[in-house]
């Protein structure tokens, strides 16, 4: 797994070869950001954002977030062997200042956290946890997003989550199994 463009480009990234984990290719993951860089639709300006990379494994969604020069990437992240890697790559990067890691549930760093606000949120849970709408009306509740805000969530192309009551979708794209879902919180 490699870093696709910014400060960091080409350097690689460690991830977990299991059944548990699942890394956003580099190619979804290079389709995301021409979109956020590119899309009259958003108008996010990634340098200047606070990142939240909820469910976020050995990081590589955050970390290319950080190569591109986001100002801060907050990764969530509870199973341990994901999070020991995120933590390996964030040290072997030398980009840990920038980066925090919360090794617990999204519930619970959500409720922790509750005061902070992100202009940019990229959930990521296992395609059969459906519980991350849940963190999303929590989020919308606790006002926790910046006026000024994207959502991504990286979902099975065959899932029929119910996020009309939630979110606003701007657009979905679909690639293989997947789809990313780009949208923003209602006021």
């Amino acid at each position: 797994m490699r870093i696709i463009s910014g400060a960091l480009k080409g350097k690689s990234i460690n991830f977990l070869k299991n059944s548990t984990t699942r890394p956003l290719k580099d190619n979804v993951r290079e389709n995301i950001f021409n979109i956020i860089n590119h899309s009259n639709l958003i108008s996010i300006n990634l340098k200047n954002s606070k990142v939240l990379d909820a469910y976020s494994g050995v990081g590589s969604f955050g970390v290319e977030c950080l190569s591109r020069g986001a100002k801060q990437v907050t990764f969530v992240e509870k199973d341990q062997n994901a999070s020991k890697i995120l933590r390996e790559n964030l040290m072997l990067l030398s980009i840990t200042e920038r980066a925090t890691v919360f090794k617990n549930t999204i519930e619970k760093f959500l409720e922790d956290k509750k005061k902070e606000k992100y202009s940019l949120f990229f959930f990521d849970p296992p395609f059969s946890n459906n519980t991350f709408i849940q963190n999303l009306i929590f989020i919308k509740k606790n006002r926790m997003y910046e006026s000024n805000h994207i959502i991504i969530l990286h979902r099975e192309r065959k899932s029929n989550d119910n996020l009309k009551d939630y979110i606003d979708t701007i657009f979905t794209k679909q690639y293989g199994r997947s789809k990313i879902i780009f949208g923003f919180f209602t006021k």
